[in-house]
């Protein structure tokens, strides 16, 4: 087929031009582009929960928190997704410690992402904790990956804290973890010799604790930080001795530590060729183990997120592309990190000051949309390497997302021969005051979407989907 068939053939064009607002138009050569959707290579579908959040450990000391009563953050969850994921874990797992009865008060109010900063102590975490979280779990419609603690913890303490987890969370839990990040435990919880066989044997140990007192209990893993053959290695090795592993799960942080003088917008703005090379490792490896991969812990910067970077809008637009990316790959889902007032947590608060969204809750809004569709292969030429576009089908209707990184203003023309009939229904718009503003971020549904064959406007660092019927 040539290049003039297939387009006559697949059913979508999009030509997308481009010029700074601030410069007359006439004094700037366009930024054209195109870009091809073939309806016949579906790439991959979007479960349900494909949406996720991640929450430190930590936490569950307050049992208010994760709490049937917390309305505030239930509505906030349930506006990311009807069925989403929340995994406990984090650096502060490795500091808990389950106790049948409260010891006191709640030590924190709202604990937010773990860091090389934070003052870490033994972290009580009890069956009333876990009761409530049920109730939240099961007023969000949620289910749960559990965090388990094998860097510092006994596998006796585990499997108790596993047994009641089971018994309470039922079934809103997915699978437990054993450990955080066991790829980064050399000369901190373990030697300097230290490499995948002890923790592999180490996680066998576990896993064998908490069957002997719940034999029906799930595992996922790894969970690692950033050595990637940490997740290959089990990949290959837990399916031949454990057959109750249904799901594997590492990081993903965009750059870091926080603080660093590489963690810039440019930076997150742009593609990240680490991302592409280890996305496909872990895909190959999921594919070959016969599990479903999930990034369980990840954003824009590690060690807490940069201010000024993380809680902007460029980081909700980039949270919109690096979910589809992971989406378009075949990864069964993503769980953003944070809590409290982390600069790159979705949602910030505590019970007491109560909860707000930052930038990069609308992002993740955006891509949800996706949810419980089927990604479609799609052609995109264009010179900047911060357009991004997205296609999928959905219940019969066609959805485009497009992805402006960049200051120019992009213009899209559709063009819809075999499906005439057919216009956008529904357009919604991420958009805020600037790059790196951290305020008036909205995802906005449109009034009035633009009729058939007409030019299609994207702002400048903004984002954009049609849903066309």
């Amino acid at each position: 087929m040539n290049r003039r068939e297939f387009v006559r053939d697949v059913g979508v064009v999009a030509a997308i031009t481009a010029a700074r607002p601030a410069i007359a138009r006439s004094e700037i050569a366009p930024l054209t582009a195109t870009l091809m959707i073939d309806p016949a290579k579906k790439l991959a579908a979007m479960p349900a929960d494909f949406t996720g959040l991640s929450y430190e450990a930590a936490q569950l000391a307050n049992p208010s928190f994760f709490d049937p009563g917390n309305k505030a953050l239930i509505e906030m969850f349930r506006g990311l997704s009807s069925q989403g994921v929340l995994r406990i874990g984090g650096g502060t797992s490795e500091f808990t410690i389950f106790t049948p009865e409260p010891t006191g008060p709640p030590p924190f109010d709202a604990v937010g992402p773990d860091t090389s900063k934070n003052v870490k102590s033994n972290t009580p975490i009890t069956p009333k904790a876990l009761r409530n979280l049920r109730g939240f779990l099961d007023a969000t419609g949620w289910r749960a990956l559990y965090g388990l603690n094998l860097g510092q913890g006994t596998n006796a303490n585990a499997a108790e804290e596993a047994f009641h987890a089971q018994q309470i969370l039922g079934p809103r839990l997915i699978a437990f973890q054993l450990g955080n990040e066991p790829d980064a435990w050399r000369t901190r919880y373990r030697p300097a010799t230290y490499a995948f066989p002890d923790f592999f044997k180490e996680w066998q140990a576990m896993r064998e604790a908490v069957l002997a007192r719940t034999p029906n209990a799930k595992f996922a893993g790894p969970d690692i930080s950033n050595k990637v053959p940490y997740f290959t290695s089990f990949g290959a090795e837990a399916p031949k001795i454990a057959p109750d592993v249904v799901l594997l799960t590492a990081h993903y942080y965009a750059m870091g530590p926080a603080g660093s003088p590489g963690v810039t917008l440019d930076k997150l703005l742009s593609p990240d060729p680490k991302l592409e090379r280890d996305l496909k490792t872990f895909m190959d490896a999921s594919r070959a183990a016969g599990l479903p991969f999930r990034m369980s812990e990840g954003s824009s910067c590690w060690n807490g997120g940069q201010p000024g970077v993380s809680d902007t809008l460029a980081s909700a637009l980039w949270s919109v592309d690096v979910m589809l990316q992971f989406a378009i790959a075949g990864c069964a889902g993503v769980n953003m990190h944070g809590g409290g007032n982390g600069f790159y947590t979705p949602i910030a608060g505590s019970l007491s000051e109560g909860f707000t969204r930052r930038p990069e809750y609308f992002g993740m809004q955006l891509a949800e949309k996706f949810s419980g569709s089927t990604l479609l292969q799609t052609e995109l030429q264009c010179s900047s390497d911060r357009v991004r576009a997205y296609a999928a089908e959905k219940s019969g209707a066609l959805q485009l997302v497009v992805v402006n990184k960049t200051e120019q203003t992009l213009s899209i023309v559709a063009s819809l021969p075999k499906a005439r009939n057919k216009r956008p229904t529904e357009t919604w718009s991420l958009s805020g005051p600037a790059m790196d503003q951290k305020d008036g971020v909205t995802l906005t549904k449109l009034s009035s979407p633009p009729e058939h064959g007409t030019t299609f406007e994207v702002a400048p660092h903004s984002a954009m989907l049609w849903l066309m019927k």
